[in-house]
């Protein structure tokens, strides 16, 4: 997690591990509204970085109810004082 950081030329990845820590469950477009509130980024680049962090980090628990509804996200629990810890030490 402080490699993933430490690549952070723009700020964009820390405003978005903050933004997931703060939040308990959250859908893209929930996510993209709160990074872009600090940041002017697009969805598509939100739903990217989110992507990638649940695919390279694997602190993500991905969950979709029904084909309906959009997938919510949830950062899982064992990595979510070690994202905290990470975060103030920046």
């Amino acid at each position: 997690m402080m490699n993933f950081l430490d690549l952070d030329s723009d700020g964009l990845r820390r405003v978005v591990l903050e933004s997931m820590v703060q939040s308990q469950e959250f859908t893209i477009l929930s996510l993209h509204e709160e990074v872009s509130k600090e940041v002017n980024v697009s969805r598509k680049v939100v739903a990217s970085m989110t992507g990638y962090i649940g695919s390279r980090l694997g602190i993500l628990h991905v969950n979709k109810k029904s084909y309906r509804t959009p997938r919510t996200y949830a950062l899982k629990d064992e990595y979510a004082d070690i994202a905290r810890a990470v975060l103030a030490s920046l």
